[in-house]
């Protein structure tokens, strides 16, 4: 539910698509004139609009994503899927994952995790975390996953309020799919994870909901807890990023906020979580690679400043493992240490949800395609 302060509004159908190549001219003799004259619009365009630096990095992004989605494959076991479910008037789509044969009628209720992607706010897609979402549905629980407007297409806070609006279309989809929409976990990854803990914040925070605008579709008894895997959590930090890393994070934070000087403007003060989370913020599992520069300079002092609330935090940074862990250590399967922080994770929801018996509830809904309770290859077709 949204107050009119905002507008809410599906981003433009070519916002999501990457850039095409050009075809080679027919006239060679031409092509150092081209090429002077294009390097030099290009850099004229570079400092005038974020659009061609972040057509550029979702491009690489994409590739990544790619690489981690290869890892994780092996591990994702056949669950059961719906696949594309149109929410936001039909604008958007999710993708809801269930244990293997889990039905309403038969299966009861199942806690849900809604995960939002990463991508720095300017690319990513459901399709990115899908098989670590069958991992998590072989365990038990109702994995989904959303896409939503990116910049620089759509700006902040289109992508707020469309996990919102993801939030709402699953309250009334609740009993179709047999879902507890009493024991909601918020979770992301990368700009994912800052949406997830800004939604987090604005749901246990009437205060901080208030000044967003926003009359969020969850009640605070019913989000849980949040698993939050390298994100960004304090924009002004981020404002004194250097090198590569630095000017990527600042390329996507002109882009989302619409702001070159992002550290300085009203959304970057409210996508600062760190700022706004209340000691109602719910129990947290947090992580972050010991080789990824955001960890250092987010994740750690994001879950200091929850501890310093009162509020449970479960953090996993790994800091003498070598070699080193990257970026979304969490989806790097092909190191023991991500597996393991699937385990930890599960350990952790188990824990927070419904106490010991959980484990032992859930698991029982494993099929002989996986065991919900291991991280083990399962051989599967590709997606």
């Amino acid at each position: 539910m949204i107050h009119d302060t905002f507008q809410l509004k599906p981003a433009p159908t070519g916002a999501l698509h990457y850039a095409e190549g050009v075809p080679a001219t027919r006239f060679p003799n031409l092509l150092p004139v081209t090429a002077a004259a294009a390097a030099a619009g290009a850099g004229a365009a570079f400092l005038l609009t974020p659009w061609p630096a972040a057509l550029l990095i979702r491009a690489v992004f994409a590739r990544g994503a790619q690489q981690l989605v290869r890892q994780m494959r092996p591990y994702a076991p056949a669950v059961s899927e719906h696949r594309g479910l149109a929410y936001l008037g039909g604008t958007r789509r999710l993708d809801l994952f269930l244990p293997p044969g889990h039905s309403a009628r038969t299966g009861g209720k199942l806690p849900v995790i809604l995960w939002v992607h990463g991508g720095a706010w300017i690319s990513g897609s459901r399709h990115d975390v899908a098989p670590y979402l069958r991992m998590l549905a072989a365990r038990g629980y109702a994995a989904v996953g959303l896409d939503y407007s990116v910049a620089p297409g759509s700006r902040y806070p289109q992508a707020l309020l469309e996990v919102d609006a993801a939030a709402s279309f699953l309250q009334e989809a609740a009993p179709r799919y047999g879902l507890d929409m009493e024991q909601v976990v918020l979770a992301g990854d990368s700009a994912g994870a800052q949406l997830a803990a800004q939604f987090a914040a604005a749901v246990t925070s009437p205060g901080y909901a208030a000044d967003l605008g926003l009359s969020p579709a969850l009640f605070p008894e019913q989000l849980r807890a949040a698993v939050l895997h390298c994100g960004v959590y304090d924009l002004q930090a981020m404002g004194r990023l250097t090198g590569v890393l630095g000017w990527g994070f600042r390329t996507a934070l002109w882009a989302y906020t619409g702001k070159r000087r992002f550290s300085g403007s009203a959304a970057a003060e409210q996508m600062s979580v760190l700022s706004h989370a209340s000691p109602a913020f719910p129990p947290t599992y947090i992580s972050g690679g010991n080789g990824d520069g955001l960890t250092r300079q987010q994740s750690m002092p994001f879950a200091d400043r929850l501890q310093d609330l009162g509020v449970p935090v479960t953090r996993q940074f790994w800091p003498e493992l070598s070699p080193t862990l990257p970026h979304e250590a969490q989806f790097q399967f092909s190191r023991p240490e991500a597996r393991s922080a699937l385990d930890e994770t599960d350990a952790f929801l188990t824990a927070v949800l419904s106490g010991p018996d959980a484990a032992a509830t859930r698991h029982s809904l494993d099929s002989p395609e996986a065991d919900p309770g291991s991280t083990r290859p399962v051989p599967r077709p590709p997606a």
